[in-house]
């Protein structure tokens, strides 16, 4: 099941996509489905199965959009945590000189960071070295603590694109990550959640990121250092996570900081992050 949020003409509602169109839950079931993906994600199964019995029992034309007439929202717009994990691919260790870590380097985005499809992300005018991440991120599906690795796949509500937006000369002024990560529209995700059943294993799927048509990220997640499972339980054993919070899983090589020489964003830019069974995140960039 691939699950968005979204707008119709000012009304926000949340939907299933098939193929080129979105049917509203909403509309459907204005009773069941407020137009809060974190709702539906706390509900679990009880919402699903009762979202697949609404769509194969009415009739739905009215429900029904065409994705060129929506506006994607960002799935989930104010989640309790945004979790990063830094450098979970071997050969981006190799390209920023950093030794591959013995466990997850882990830092924190705020709400503020969050944009969604098509949303413009922001240079800071503090910042020259504005640099892009594509991302696998886990969405949690129900409260977890103190999680095994062999039980937290339980956990997991599904997947969504996340590209964690970086700005160098901030990040390493600083000595820590947290004002260079985290700058207002330095989070976009989306288009979509894809529900675990339908992503499959989350090791085995391409990324990529194209800047203005050239690609210049290109890899798979079966190259993370630490697994699903393994950041989960590792995460769980400090905090509680719970139904909504988002877990970005790491950044492949080809990073701007990485090249020579190295590429910084700049105004009228455009970026496509693509993750396959989830699909593209495009968005352009305003200095």
């Amino acid at each position: 099941m691939k699950i968005a949020s979204f707008s119709v003409k000012s009304d926000h509602h949340i939907g299933i996509v098939q193929d080129d169109q979105i049917i509203s839950l909403t509309a459907l079931g204005p009773d069941d489905f407020p137009a809060c993906m974190k709702t539906f994600i706390e509900r679990g199964s009880e919402l699903r199965k009762r979202a697949e019995q609404l769509i194969e029992q009415r009739g739905n034309d009215d429900a029904k959009f065409s994705l060129s007439e929506v506006k994607f929202l960002p799935p989930i717009a104010q989640p309790e945590k945004i979790i990063c994990v830094g450098l979970n691919y071997i050969d981006h260790c190799k390209e920023t000189g950093m030794e591959p870590p013995a466990s997850p380097v882990i830092f924190s985005k705020y709400a503020n960071a969050i944009v969604g499809q098509n949303d413009v992300i922001e240079i800071p005018i503090n910042s020259k070295e504005v640099d892009f991440e594509a991302e696998l991120a886990i969405v949690i599906g129900k409260k977890a603590k103190n999680v095994s690795e062999e039980e937290a796949n339980d956990y997991v509500f599904g997947y969504t694109i996340m590209n964690d937006i970086s700005a160098r000369d901030l990040q390493f002024q600083d000595g820590q990550w947290s004002r260079g990560k985290t700058a207002d529209t330095f989070a976009p995700i989306g288009p979509v959640v894809v529900t675990h059943d339908e992503v499959g294993d989350p090791h085995e799927l391409a990324i990529s990121l194209e800047l203005n048509g050239e690609m210049m990220q290109d890899s798979n997640t079966s190259n993370l250092i630490f697994t699903v499972p393994q950041i989960i339980s590792f995460l769980s054993q400090s905090m509680t996570l719970k139904p909504g919070d988002l877990i970005a899983t790491g950044t492949p090589p080809g990073v701007g900081m990485g090249r020579n020489p190295k590429v910084w964003l700049k105004n009228g830019d455009r970026m496509n992050v693509s993750i396959e069974r989830i699909g593209t995140l495009s968005n352009h960039v305003k200095a």
